[in-house]
Protein backbone atom coordinates (compact mmCIF):
# COMPACT_ATOMS: atom_id res chain seq x y z
CA UNK A 1 0.00 0.00 0.00
CA UNK A 2 1.43 3.58 -0.90
CA UNK A 3 1.53 5.82 1.80
CA UNK A 4 -1.01 8.42 1.90
CA UNK A 5 1.51 11.46 0.69
CA UNK A 6 1.90 9.67 -2.55
CA UNK A 7 -1.59 8.54 -2.99
CA UNK A 8 -3.26 11.77 -2.77
CA UNK A 9 -0.88 14.42 -3.44
CA UNK A 10 1.40 15.66 -6.43
CA UNK A 11 3.55 18.61 -5.07
CA UNK A 12 5.04 20.98 -6.97
CA UNK A 13 8.76 22.35 -6.07
CA UNK A 14 8.57 24.75 -8.87
CA UNK A 15 9.54 27.88 -8.21
CA UNK A 16 8.78 31.64 -9.61
CA UNK A 17 8.98 35.15 -8.25
CA UNK A 18 5.95 35.89 -6.44
CA UNK A 19 3.32 38.24 -7.23
CA UNK A 20 2.73 40.65 -4.64
CA UNK A 21 -0.05 39.95 -1.94
CA UNK A 22 -1.04 39.91 1.24
CA UNK A 23 0.94 37.70 2.84
CA UNK A 24 3.77 39.05 1.28
CA UNK A 25 4.70 36.25 -0.81
CA UNK A 26 3.56 33.08 -2.69
CA UNK A 27 0.74 31.24 -1.15
CA UNK A 28 0.31 27.70 -1.29
CA UNK A 29 -3.03 26.54 -2.59
CA UNK A 30 -4.58 23.41 -2.37
CA UNK A 31 -6.40 21.73 -5.22
CA UNK A 32 -8.82 18.47 -4.18
CA UNK A 33 -9.99 16.26 -6.80
CA UNK A 34 -11.81 13.31 -6.32
CA UNK A 35 -10.56 11.35 -9.54
CA UNK A 36 -7.25 9.61 -8.56
CA UNK A 37 -3.73 10.33 -9.72
CA UNK A 38 -2.98 9.28 -13.09
CA UNK A 39 -6.80 9.53 -14.00
CA UNK A 40 -7.91 10.68 -17.46
CA UNK A 41 -11.50 12.08 -15.95
CA UNK A 42 -12.32 15.49 -17.34
CA UNK A 43 -12.00 16.78 -13.69
CA UNK A 44 -8.54 15.11 -12.91
CA UNK A 45 -7.45 16.78 -16.38
CA UNK A 46 -9.11 20.11 -15.49
CA UNK A 47 -7.23 20.03 -11.83
CA UNK A 48 -4.00 19.30 -13.34
CA UNK A 49 -4.03 22.61 -16.14
CA UNK A 50 -5.50 24.87 -13.31
CA UNK A 51 -2.53 24.09 -11.33
CA UNK A 52 -0.36 25.02 -14.17
CA UNK A 53 -2.08 28.09 -14.29
CA UNK A 54 -1.63 29.24 -10.86
CA UNK A 55 2.08 27.94 -10.75
CA UNK A 56 2.74 30.08 -13.37
CA UNK A 57 0.32 33.07 -11.81
CA UNK A 58 3.38 32.67 -9.05
CA UNK A 59 2.23 30.74 -6.45
CA UNK A 60 2.89 27.19 -5.03
CA UNK A 61 0.34 24.56 -5.90
CA UNK A 62 -0.50 20.31 -4.71
CA UNK A 63 -3.15 18.34 -6.38
CA UNK A 64 -4.81 16.20 -3.59
CA UNK A 65 -7.75 13.84 -3.75
CA UNK A 66 -8.93 14.85 0.05
CA UNK A 67 -7.51 17.68 1.78
CA UNK A 68 -5.22 16.24 4.18
CA UNK A 69 -4.90 18.95 7.23
CA UNK A 70 -1.59 20.45 5.18
CA UNK A 71 -1.28 24.18 6.06
CA UNK A 72 -2.07 25.92 2.37
CA UNK A 73 -3.44 29.41 1.79
CA UNK A 74 -6.55 28.68 -0.34
CA UNK A 75 -8.50 25.90 -1.32
CA UNK A 76 -9.78 24.72 -4.34
CA UNK A 77 -12.21 21.99 -4.33
CA UNK A 78 -13.95 20.57 -7.44
CA UNK A 79 -17.41 19.07 -7.06
CA UNK A 80 -19.40 20.14 -4.07
CA UNK A 81 -20.78 16.87 -3.04
CA UNK A 82 -17.57 14.51 -3.65
CA UNK A 83 -15.11 16.99 -1.63
CA UNK A 84 -17.52 18.19 0.95
CA UNK A 85 -15.26 16.32 3.67
CA UNK A 86 -12.68 18.15 2.53
CA UNK A 87 -14.13 21.51 2.16
CA UNK A 88 -15.77 21.49 5.52
CA UNK A 89 -12.38 20.17 7.27
CA UNK A 90 -10.52 23.10 5.61
CA UNK A 91 -13.09 25.71 6.77
CA UNK A 92 -13.15 24.12 10.25
CA UNK A 93 -9.47 24.73 10.50
CA UNK A 94 -9.21 27.79 8.78
CA UNK A 95 -12.35 29.82 8.87
CA UNK A 96 -11.53 33.20 7.34
CA UNK A 97 -9.28 31.66 4.43
CA UNK A 98 -10.88 31.16 1.05
CA UNK A 99 -12.79 28.47 -0.57
CA UNK A 100 -13.19 28.10 -3.89
CA UNK A 101 -15.26 25.32 -5.15
CA UNK A 102 -15.92 24.17 -8.72
CA UNK A 103 -19.43 22.48 -9.46
CA UNK A 104 -19.50 20.20 -12.07
CA UNK A 105 -22.46 19.31 -14.16
CA UNK A 106 -23.73 16.65 -11.30
CA UNK A 107 -23.45 19.33 -8.69
CA UNK A 108 -25.37 21.88 -11.04
CA UNK A 109 -27.75 20.05 -12.38
CA UNK A 110 -28.60 17.19 -9.58
CA UNK A 111 -26.47 17.19 -6.21
CA UNK A 112 -27.00 20.89 -5.15
CA UNK A 113 -30.88 20.23 -5.38
CA UNK A 114 -30.65 17.19 -3.33
CA UNK A 115 -27.48 16.41 -1.44
CA UNK A 116 -27.25 18.10 2.39
CA UNK A 117 -23.38 18.20 1.90
CA UNK A 118 -23.12 19.48 -1.81
CA UNK A 119 -25.56 22.57 -0.40
CA UNK A 120 -23.28 23.09 2.66
CA UNK A 121 -20.49 23.20 0.31
CA UNK A 122 -22.12 26.29 -1.42
CA UNK A 123 -22.50 28.48 2.01
CA UNK A 124 -18.72 27.56 3.22
CA UNK A 125 -17.43 28.97 -0.21
CA UNK A 126 -15.94 31.99 -0.46
CA UNK A 127 -16.20 31.59 -4.48
CA UNK A 128 -17.88 29.40 -6.80
CA UNK A 129 -16.44 28.60 -10.21
CA UNK A 130 -18.60 27.37 -12.77
CA UNK A 131 -17.05 26.58 -16.38
CA UNK A 132 -20.21 28.17 -18.68
CA UNK A 133 -22.42 30.80 -18.13
CA UNK A 134 -25.84 29.03 -17.95
CA UNK A 135 -24.07 27.23 -14.75
CA UNK A 136 -24.74 30.38 -12.78
CA UNK A 137 -28.72 30.36 -12.93
CA UNK A 138 -28.66 26.89 -12.45
CA UNK A 139 -27.44 28.28 -8.94
CA UNK A 140 -29.55 29.46 -6.13
CA UNK A 141 -30.38 32.99 -6.54
CA UNK A 142 -28.22 33.46 -3.25
CA UNK A 143 -25.02 31.57 -4.70
CA UNK A 144 -24.65 33.69 -7.62
CA UNK A 145 -23.15 37.01 -6.64
CA UNK A 146 -20.00 34.66 -5.53
CA UNK A 147 -20.18 33.17 -8.23
CA UNK A 148 -17.52 33.29 -11.38
CA UNK A 149 -17.42 31.92 -14.53
CA UNK A 150 -14.01 30.01 -15.81
CA UNK A 151 -14.33 28.55 -19.85
CA UNK A 152 -12.09 25.54 -19.81
CA UNK A 153 -9.20 26.66 -22.06
CA UNK A 154 -7.20 24.11 -24.48
CA UNK A 155 -3.77 24.54 -26.17
CA UNK A 156 -4.25 22.74 -29.67
CA UNK A 157 -0.98 20.98 -31.10
CA UNK A 158 0.92 23.30 -33.55
CA UNK A 159 0.78 20.56 -36.46
CA UNK A 160 -3.25 19.14 -36.76
CA UNK A 161 -3.99 15.99 -38.64
CA UNK A 162 -6.08 16.04 -42.06
CA UNK A 163 -9.41 14.46 -41.95
CA UNK A 164 -9.44 11.14 -44.24
CA UNK A 165 -10.97 11.21 -47.40
CA UNK A 166 -12.56 8.15 -47.55
CA UNK A 167 -14.63 8.07 -44.55
CA UNK A 168 -16.98 11.26 -42.96
CA UNK A 169 -15.09 10.50 -39.25
CA UNK A 170 -17.20 11.32 -36.58
CA UNK A 171 -15.90 11.87 -32.33
CA UNK A 172 -17.31 10.56 -29.48
CA UNK A 173 -14.89 11.71 -26.89
CA UNK A 174 -15.35 10.61 -23.32
CA UNK A 175 -15.92 8.06 -20.79
CA UNK A 176 -18.77 5.08 -21.16
CA UNK A 177 -20.98 6.36 -18.56
CA UNK A 178 -24.84 6.09 -18.95
CA UNK A 179 -25.16 10.03 -17.90
CA UNK A 180 -23.33 10.63 -20.83
CA UNK A 181 -25.63 8.64 -23.39
CA UNK A 182 -22.56 7.30 -25.27
CA UNK A 183 -24.02 5.17 -27.64
CA UNK A 184 -26.22 7.31 -28.93
CA UNK A 185 -24.03 8.93 -32.24
CA UNK A 186 -23.64 4.75 -32.71
CA UNK A 187 -27.26 4.47 -32.96
CA UNK A 188 -27.77 7.36 -35.44
CA UNK A 189 -24.91 5.99 -37.62
CA UNK A 190 -27.27 3.25 -38.08
CA UNK A 191 -29.73 4.90 -39.37
CA UNK A 192 -28.05 6.94 -42.36
CA UNK A 193 -27.98 5.93 -45.82
CA UNK A 194 -25.87 2.98 -47.90
CA UNK A 195 -24.07 5.48 -49.12
CA UNK A 196 -23.38 7.47 -45.80
CA UNK A 197 -19.01 7.55 -45.50
CA UNK A 198 -20.18 8.24 -41.83
CA UNK A 199 -17.99 6.52 -39.62
CA UNK A 200 -18.00 7.37 -35.74
CA UNK A 201 -14.94 7.01 -33.50
CA UNK A 202 -15.58 6.59 -29.97
CA UNK A 203 -12.42 7.32 -27.10
CA UNK A 204 -13.39 6.51 -23.79
CA UNK A 205 -12.66 4.11 -21.04
CA UNK A 206 -15.57 1.70 -20.27
CA UNK A 207 -16.33 2.60 -16.49
CA UNK A 208 -18.58 -0.98 -15.77
CA UNK A 209 -18.09 -4.28 -17.27
CA UNK A 210 -21.88 -3.85 -18.75
CA UNK A 211 -20.85 -0.84 -20.82
CA UNK A 212 -17.52 -2.55 -22.14
CA UNK A 213 -19.82 -5.20 -23.40
CA UNK A 214 -22.35 -2.68 -24.82
CA UNK A 215 -19.47 -1.18 -26.76
CA UNK A 216 -17.58 -4.68 -28.01
CA UNK A 217 -21.30 -5.83 -29.20
CA UNK A 218 -22.14 -2.32 -31.05
CA UNK A 219 -18.63 -2.25 -32.47
CA UNK A 220 -19.29 -5.90 -33.88
CA UNK A 221 -22.91 -5.03 -35.09
CA UNK A 222 -22.53 -1.78 -36.50
CA UNK A 223 -20.04 -1.51 -39.34
CA UNK A 224 -19.59 2.41 -38.71
CA UNK A 225 -18.62 2.03 -34.94
CA UNK A 226 -15.19 1.69 -34.07
CA UNK A 227 -14.51 1.80 -30.38
CA UNK A 228 -10.49 2.99 -29.43
CA UNK A 229 -10.76 2.86 -25.83
CA UNK A 230 -8.75 5.06 -23.40
CA UNK A 231 -5.91 6.80 -25.83
CA UNK A 232 -2.93 8.92 -24.02
CA UNK A 233 -4.83 12.67 -24.38
CA UNK A 234 -2.11 13.89 -27.12
CA UNK A 235 -3.21 10.82 -29.10
CA UNK A 236 -7.00 11.65 -28.27
CA UNK A 237 -6.96 14.98 -29.36
CA UNK A 238 -4.86 14.06 -32.56
CA UNK A 239 -7.67 11.47 -33.43
CA UNK A 240 -9.99 14.66 -32.45
CA UNK A 241 -8.50 16.89 -34.63
CA UNK A 242 -8.69 14.40 -37.95
CA UNK A 243 -12.31 14.25 -37.52
CA UNK A 244 -15.39 16.12 -39.35
CA UNK A 245 -17.56 16.15 -36.15
CA UNK A 246 -17.69 16.01 -32.77
CA UNK A 247 -20.83 14.84 -30.96
CA UNK A 248 -21.51 15.34 -27.57
CA UNK A 249 -25.09 13.46 -26.69
CA UNK A 250 -24.72 14.02 -22.80
CA UNK A 251 -27.81 14.54 -20.53
CA UNK A 252 -26.15 16.92 -18.36
CA UNK A 253 -22.56 18.53 -17.94
CA UNK A 254 -20.95 21.05 -16.12
CA UNK A 255 -19.00 22.77 -19.43
CA UNK A 256 -17.66 19.48 -21.25
CA UNK A 257 -14.25 19.35 -21.82
CA UNK A 258 -14.91 17.64 -25.22
CA UNK A 259 -16.80 20.74 -26.29
CA UNK A 260 -14.14 23.00 -25.36
CA UNK A 261 -10.92 20.58 -27.33
CA UNK A 262 -13.50 20.45 -30.20
CA UNK A 263 -13.29 24.28 -30.58
CA UNK A 264 -9.78 24.69 -29.84
CA UNK A 265 -9.52 22.06 -33.11
CA UNK A 266 -11.63 23.62 -35.50
CA UNK A 267 -14.07 20.64 -35.26
CA UNK A 268 -17.62 21.51 -35.57
CA UNK A 269 -19.52 19.89 -33.03
CA UNK A 270 -23.30 18.60 -32.90
CA UNK A 271 -24.69 18.39 -28.91
CA UNK A 272 -27.59 17.68 -27.29
CA UNK A 273 -29.62 20.49 -26.08
CA UNK A 274 -29.11 20.90 -22.21
CA UNK A 275 -28.11 24.21 -20.28
CA UNK A 276 -24.63 22.59 -19.79
CA UNK A 277 -23.85 22.97 -23.95
CA UNK A 278 -25.91 25.93 -24.68
CA UNK A 279 -24.14 27.38 -22.44
CA UNK A 280 -20.75 27.10 -24.01
CA UNK A 281 -21.92 27.12 -27.53
CA UNK A 282 -24.92 29.86 -27.62
CA UNK A 283 -28.66 29.71 -27.94
CA UNK A 284 -28.72 30.18 -31.44
CA UNK A 285 -26.16 27.34 -32.07
CA UNK A 286 -27.21 25.34 -35.47
CA UNK A 287 -26.09 21.97 -34.04
CA UNK A 288 -28.38 20.87 -31.37
CA UNK A 289 -30.81 18.08 -30.82
CA UNK A 290 -32.57 17.12 -28.28
CA UNK A 291 -31.02 14.91 -25.73
CA UNK A 292 -31.92 10.77 -26.81
CA UNK A 293 -33.58 12.15 -30.75
CA UNK A 294 -31.76 9.49 -32.31
CA UNK A 295 -33.46 10.26 -35.72
CA UNK A 296 -32.05 14.36 -35.12
CA UNK A 297 -28.85 13.64 -34.75
CA UNK A 298 -28.61 11.21 -37.86
CA UNK A 299 -30.52 14.19 -39.62
CA UNK A 300 -27.33 16.24 -38.11
CA UNK A 301 -25.19 14.09 -39.29
CA UNK A 302 -26.33 13.42 -42.75
CA UNK A 303 -26.87 17.37 -43.34
CA UNK A 304 -23.34 17.35 -42.63
CA UNK A 305 -21.96 14.89 -44.38
CA UNK A 306 -23.88 16.27 -48.04
CA UNK A 307 -24.04 19.47 -46.90
CA UNK A 308 -21.37 22.30 -47.56
CA UNK A 309 -23.74 25.41 -46.81
CA UNK A 310 -24.80 23.15 -43.23
CA UNK A 311 -21.55 22.08 -42.93
CA UNK A 312 -20.10 25.72 -43.41
CA UNK A 313 -22.62 27.25 -40.79
CA UNK A 314 -21.09 24.85 -38.14
CA UNK A 315 -17.41 25.87 -38.71
CA UNK A 316 -17.94 29.78 -38.61
CA UNK A 317 -20.08 29.26 -35.47
CA UNK A 318 -17.34 26.78 -33.78
CA UNK A 319 -14.73 29.25 -35.11
CA UNK A 320 -16.57 32.40 -33.71
CA UNK A 321 -17.15 31.02 -29.95
CA UNK A 322 -12.90 28.83 -30.13
CA UNK A 323 -12.08 32.44 -28.93
CA UNK A 324 -13.41 31.90 -25.35
CA UNK A 325 -11.44 28.20 -24.50
CA UNK A 326 -7.83 30.25 -25.94
CA UNK A 327 -5.40 29.71 -23.03
CA UNK A 328 -4.97 33.37 -22.33
CA UNK A 329 -8.38 34.01 -21.36
CA UNK A 330 -8.32 30.94 -18.35
CA UNK A 331 -5.14 32.63 -16.97
CA UNK A 332 -6.73 35.98 -17.31
CA UNK A 333 -10.32 34.94 -15.32
CA UNK A 334 -7.69 32.98 -12.86
CA UNK A 335 -5.19 35.91 -12.36
CA UNK A 336 -8.71 38.06 -11.92
CA UNK A 337 -10.17 35.79 -9.17
CA UNK A 338 -6.65 35.65 -7.28
CA UNK A 339 -7.11 39.03 -7.41
CA UNK A 340 -10.82 39.64 -6.03
CA UNK A 341 -9.44 37.32 -2.44
CA UNK A 342 -6.38 39.36 -2.55
CA UNK A 343 -3.69 37.14 -4.00
CA UNK A 344 -2.56 38.85 -6.43
CA UNK A 345 -2.16 42.74 -7.20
Amino acid sequence: MRTRARVATERSDHRRSPESNRWGRAVRICIVTPAPPRSRTGNRLTALRWARILRDLGQRVDVTQAYDGSRCAILVALHARRSAPSIAAYRKRYPDRPVIVALTGTDLYHDIHRSRPAQRSLDLATRLIVLQRNGVDALPPRFRSKTRVIVQSVAPPRVLPSPRARSFDVCVLGHLRSVKDPFRAAHAARMLPESSRVRIMHLGAALSDSMARQARTEAARNPRYRWLGELPRWRALRVLAACRLLVQSSRIEGGANSICEALAMGVPVLSSRIDGSIGLLGEDYPGYFEYGDTPALADLMRQAEVSPAFYGRLRAACRLRALAVRPANERRAWRALLRELDVAK
